[in-house]
């Protein structure tokens, strides 16, 4: 029988030439060349835009360091490292630098510590706790501005809640805002209140995510409460520890807002922090080259003590 179908030749693939090799690594190189200038393109405005307003300023303010300026703003004499000398060798410059860093150390503290505590408080499995986890972060939709005038109101010492609760406990009142002492105590009983409501929901986060057999097994051997959050709960959470920890401390160190409009860097300079410090400097008495000097320090205070804290502490991290 004869076959009708027509025969099918097959065509064994043609081995590659070495002009189709050079040809493909052509087209190759240019498809990276033309990556490499859409990059560009995609990163432009944004380099351009902190090339104006980050990089240009950070450059122009160590360069003003080094000299001494006009009330413009302007440089006029070269004075190399003695701002920094005089700087540090001055007793109110010092003393800002001490309540900078009981502020900081506060705010810090407190605020970690409280989210934490609250963040394991309602992960608890209790009727109606919905409500306090939505009470415990309503402080993030709070400006800085109606936290201080809040607070303004509770710190009153005629009509303040804090003093009337004192007055009815049979206790003396205090002096909130007027006492060096007490007038750090309120800022940083006011910034810790703003700074719980973020913490608690990033901890709170970190504490949904701890697997339940964790606890399951430990509960099964016997372990306590307080055994549990030490071995279990804080090295599960560690790396959100660690991210909190950090970026509180950088927020403590610039805080300004409240300060201006709580205390305006009094008593007798008591909350006269670094950030207020050196916008008084700059810009009311006209005094730039110190107030760049002071932005200098503080930038290196806030890398070094960063720096500090991922060689401790990252090494504790768990991941």
């Amino acid at each position: 029988m004869i076959n009708s179908f027509p025969s099918i030749k097959r065509r064994t693939p043609k081995a590659p030439d070495a002009n189709d090799q050079a040809t493909d690594q052509v087209i190759g190189f240019e498809l990276r060349r033309n990556d490499k200038y859409y990059a560009w393109l995609f990163l432009g405005p944004s380099l351009l835009v902190l090339s104006i307003f980050v990089f240009y300023p950070m450059l122009r303010t160590l360069y003003l360091s080094f000299f001494l300026t006009n009330s413009f703003g302007e440089p006029t004499v070269f004075v190399g490292l003695q701002n920094y000398l005089d700087l540090l060798t001055t007793k109110s410059y010092l003393a800002s630098l001490q309540a900078t860093g009981i502020y900081v150390v506060g705010v810090t503290g407190f605020t970690l510590v409280g989210g934490l505590l609250l963040a394991a408080a309602a992960n608890q499995k209790i009727r109606g706790i919905e409500l306090f986890r939505t009470i415990f972060t309503s402080t993030m939709g709070v400006s800085v501005s109606v936290s201080a005038i809040f607070w303004l109101f509770m710190f009153n010492p005629s009509i303040g809640l804090l003093n009337k609760v004192a007055v009815w406990l049979h206790l003396p009142a205090v002096h909130w805002l007027t006492s060096p002492h007490w007038a750090m105590v309120a800022v940083i009983m006011t910034s810790v209140w703003m700074h719980l409501g973020f913490t608690f929901l990033i901890f709170f986060g970190a504490l949904q995510s701890v697997p339940k057999t964790l606890y399951d097994a430990a509960d099964v051997a016997g372990a306590s409460r307080r055994y549990q959050f030490v071995h279990i709960t804080l090295p599960m959470i560690s790396p959100t520890l660690f991210f909190v920890a950090v970026i509180t401390l950088i927020s403590a160190f610039k805080s300004f807002g409240l300060i201006d409009l709580m205390t305006a860097g009094g008593p007798t300079d008591a909350t006269n922090l670094l950030v207020y410090r050196i916008y008084q400097d700059a810009f009311v008495d006209g005094n730039y080259a110190l107030a760049s000097t002071e932005s200098i320090i503080l930038a290196v205070i806030i890398a070094a003590i960063t720096v500090v804290q991922f060689k401790l502490l990252a090494k504790r991290v768990n991941y």
